[in-house]
């Protein structure tokens, strides 16, 4: 016949292994009895209590556990008094169910750490249950930031109204290789629902956009879980983010290099119709590195970028550096609205109304008069639309925000 000695040792070698995690019945420290074993009746077929049996995930001794991964206790046959995970003194926060069976980590574990997980708790008898294991989190050779951005030029203000042209972009401070991987951990969501896209202009910046422009109203939240996502080479996304905006009025101007006009559109009505000068094109110059300056407005869609109330404007940007060349220029221009990163603006020009509505004479902006200018300044704004139509030059992708010239079916 058994002892009772004999008994607790086998009830304490029950709990069989589980994949990924650790499955551990109580113990005894120095003779003292901590186990759920204790208590058991002996014999066969015996009514007492069954022995505690502890899940910890990971398992105990686990090696480059991704940081995404929850931490989860649960315990069979007894309840769980507290739950400890900790790297050095910095502990995981974590919610204990009202049943006290499970416990789930509910903060996110960082990269190359050692964590112990410290676990108290009763069996049904009432005899503590304690238990600690460790495992540690992958060390990567890097780690990614990104940044919500309106353009460019300008980072996505959270919670901020956009115009309808305005796509979702998320630009990596490192190249990206595994795309694939990193576009399932990212999740952009709308209200009304409608179906999106990603494309990616650079290996840097992911853009996001549905077929059409937006429908105005539309809240638009985009989601960044790259806490774990190996983005190639070593290299693991540095933690998640996420970032909201919604779409204010549908602001469109068609700005026509034949009639030399621009039209306002505000929610489908043309509210102002505005004679303009583009891009003079046919008199280019060579710039500093020899390239030739064709001075034309880009036809396609342009999104607004940023608005200037005063910006410096110099033929030195695109390379045209010599005072005596006739193409030379650097002047104050006021109520400027930048449509592109090559230096294309709507903006006040009262030096050339003669030739607004008439004749293209511009370095490649669109030149408006300045009671013009003002409105367009005042009404339209970031992420709103200017088509330019009828020049012999086409907006490219990374020009700006060139991205509905691109034919959906290709983004």
């Amino acid at each position: 016949m058994l002892s009772r000695r004999r008994m607790l040792a086998t009830g304490a070698g029950v709990a069989a292994g589980i994949a990924g995690a650790a499955v551990l019945t109580g113990c005894s420290d120095g003779g003292k009895k901590t186990g759920a074993a204790a208590g058991t009746t002996g014999g066969e077929g015996g009514g007492g209590p069954q022995p505690a049996k502890l899940t910890i995930t990971p398992a105990a001794d686990s090696k480059d556990v991704a940081p995404s991964s929850p931490v989860t206790v649960a315990i069979e046959n007894g309840t769980l008094e507290s739950v400890a995970v900790a790297a050095g003194t910095k502990t995981l926060a974590g919610t204990l169910a009202e049943d006290k069976h499970n416990w789930q980590s509910t903060g996110t574990l960082a990269y190359g750490q050692t964590y112990t997980v410290t676990v108290t708790g009763v069996d049904t008898a009432g005899t503590a249950v304690n238990q600690t294991a460790t495992f540690t989190t992958l060390k990567p050779a890097g780690t990614v930031s990104i940044t919500f951005q309106a353009n460019p030029m300008l980072a996505l203000k959270n919670g901020g109204t956009y115009g309808v042209g305005q796509p979702v972009i998320v630009f990596f401070n490192k190249a990206v290789t595994n795309k694939d991987a990193v576009e399932q951990a990212m999740q952009v969501t709308t209200s009304p629902a409608v179906e999106g896209k990603w494309h990616w202009v650079s290996s840097q910046s992911a853009h996001w956009r549905p077929e059409k422009y937006w429908t105005p109203g539309t809240t638009v939240k985009v989601s960044a879980n790259l806490l774990g996502v190996d983005i190639g080479k070593g290299v693991y996304g540095g933690g998640n983010a996420s970032a909201s905006f919604s779409i204010g009025k549908s602001r469109i101007a068609i700005a026509d290099s034949t009639t030399k006009q621009m039209e306002c559109y505000v929610d489908g009505q043309m509210v102002r119709k505005i004679p303009c000068s583009m891009g003079k094109g046919g008199k280019g110059a060579i710039g500093s590195k020899g390239e030739k300056i064709d001075y034309l407005t880009a036809s396609g869609v342009h999104v607004l970028m940023t608005k200037e109330p005063l910006v410096t404007m110099s033929s030195a940007s695109y390379g045209v550096t010599n005072k005596n060349d006739p193409n030379y220029y650097e002047e104050k221009i006021r109520l400027a609205c930048r449509i592109s990163l090559s230096g294309e603006y709507v903006h006040l020009a009262d030096w050339n109304i003669p030739k607004h509505g008439k004749e293209n004479t511009s370095h490649g902006c669109i030149n408006i008069a300045p009671d013009h200018a003002k409105w367009f300044y005042d009404t339209f704004d970031v992420g709103d639309v200017v088509e330019v139509r009828n020049t012999p030059k086409q907006l490219t992708l990374t020009d700006g925000l060139g991205d509905w010239n691109v034919p959906y079916a290709e983004w």
